[in-house]
């Protein structure tokens, strides 16, 4: 309420301000009342909490559970929450028998005879660091061949300790396998390994020696159109054949006109090394398949293709890791009567028993895989290869496996008891598959080192895997 007193000439004397506060007024009863509607309320949020941190926890505990029981004891619930580098796991499929229960840190992980990757603890190839180069036999060997006309087959193989792969394995030899190496055109790998094709020779290129001018055109059409006289190598043939230059016919024409060009080979008329690679127009763009039994070229003298990685290949061999078991016992050459072998070749398959001198391992795993044997490729050899080269070796191969495809096959080969190791080597074959087709040999081109085991390390079995029972 406001107040003001007035002297009789309107002069303001005391001014007063009241100030009436309206404060509500609650009974105790409905008091009481709202205080046991807060504490309810204080109750369910509490509950509310506890049960979202529950939640919480138990999502947390899960994914930690599931990890341990999927992936072993490398799983690390960090890396999911914190972002912390995962490590990387391959996942057995439905059909594996996979033990992801390994305890690794058992496992060997020991320098390897080459370089190397670990697929759920059992040694891989490490592709990106492997070439022909690279790979060397660890013992002597030879081939004869059959005395068969076919240009640019050579009559032996040879090979010894400490040489490279690249200096003895032909391109046929891995006709039909993983690697598809016939799908490369030079351009490719000079890309991939960085030589310069410029710099080159023709007899740099070992499968231009048996090419007649005919198959020449056949892997590089475009060359049909060109002039004679433009291409130094083939006029230097031309002439050499008929007497004549014909230089301003082009290559088409001129067997048109000389079939006998058809039939004459580019090696024997032309010294090669007196012109470079790229003087035939067009050379570095075909495939080496396309070349007239390109499978007789040595890999050494594809230009540039002994350095390629063999990740870089067209296709790259898978480890079959269908099966993966354990070095369970290394027993050594005094083993005799063993029956339960998964070890063998394509052609005797992978049960070949042995009866005496049975060096050999013991498996353990799975109720799959434990017990089996996988003998020694040292004591024991098996029928191996087809066609006219399977007599090759006496028609025979060390027993063994091939987990990592047709391209080689593994071998066990040395094995010591006393300290529960094993070695194992990769054992090649050889193959004509062309026009005239000659087969292939047994694997017995070798041995080159390859991965080294101890008891209980993981070891890949691959497939068909099928354990002989009484």
């Amino acid at each position: 309420m406001y107040n003001e007193n007035l002297t009789s000439n309107n002069q303001i004397l005391d001014t007063t301000t009241e100030v009436t506060a309206i404060v509500p007024v609650r009974a105790a009863s409905q008091e009481t009342t709202h205080n046991k509607t807060n504490r309810a309320l204080e109750y369910r949020m509490e509950k509310f909490n506890n049960l979202r941190y529950l939640m919480v926890a138990g999502l947390i505990a899960g994914l930690a559970l599931h990890g341990l029981i999927r992936f072993g004891g490398s799983y690390n619930i960090g890396s999911l929450l914190f972002g912390e580098k995962a490590v990387a796991q391959t996942v057995p499929s439905k059909y594996s028998n996979l033990n992801t229960s390994i305890d690794k840190t058992k496992q060997t992980k020991q320098p390897q005879p080459v370089a190397t990757k670990y697929v759920n603890g059992a040694p891989t190839p490490d592709w990106s660091s492997i070439t022909f180069k690279n790979m060397k036999f660890g013992g002597a060997g030879s081939a004869e061949f059959p005395n068969i006309k076919n240009p640019g087959m050579k009559e032996t193989r040879t090979w010894s300790a400490g040489q490279s792969l690249s200096e003895v394995m032909e391109l046929g030899d891995f006709e039909a396998t993983e690697f598809n190496i016939e799908d490369f055109t030079l351009e490719d790998i000079a890309n991939i390994t960085g030589v310069q094709l410029k710099n080159l020779k023709l007899s740099d290129f070992e499968t231009l020696e048996w090419q007649t001018l005919e198959d020449l055109t056949e892997a590089i059409p475009k060359l049909e159109d060109s002039e004679v006289g433009a291409i130094p190598p083939i006029k230097e043939l031309v002439t050499k054949v008929t007497g004549s230059t014909a230089s301003y016919q082009t290559v088409g024409e001129v067997l048109d006109n000389y079939p006998e060009l058809g039939e004459v080979e580019l090696g024997k008329y032309v010294k090669l090394d007196k012109y470079k690679l790229t003087s035939i127009p067009g050379i570095e763009d075909a495939q080496l398949k396309d070349f007239t039994n390109w499978q007789n070229t040595t890999i050494s003298k594809v230009p540039g293709l002994a350095d390629v990685p063999f990740d870089q290949f067209p296709s790259v061999p898978i480890p079959d890791v269908s099966f993966i078991g354990k070095v369970d016992l290394p027993l050594g050459s005094l083993e005799s009567g063993r029956w339960k072998s998964i070890s063998g070749s394509y052609q005797a398959e992978f049960n070949v028993p042995c009866e005496k001198k049975c060096g050999h391992i013991e498996v353990s795993g799975s109720d799959t895989v434990t017990g089996a044997q996988w003998m020694s490729g040292k004591d024991q050899n098996v029928k191996g290869g087809f066609g006219i080269l399977g007599s090759l070796n006496g028609g025979k191969e060390p027993t063994g496996r091939h987990p990592f495809g047709k391209s080689f096959k593994q071998v066990i080969w040395d094995i010591n008891e006393a300290d529960g190791s094993i070695t194992t080597a990769m054992f090649f074959r050889i193959c004509k598959r062309g026009w005239v087709d000659l087969g292939c040999s047994p694997y017995f081109i070798g041995p080159v080192p390859f991965f080294t085991y101890r008891e209980i390390d993981p070891i890949i079995l691959g497939t068909p895997l099928t354990v002989p029972k009484k």
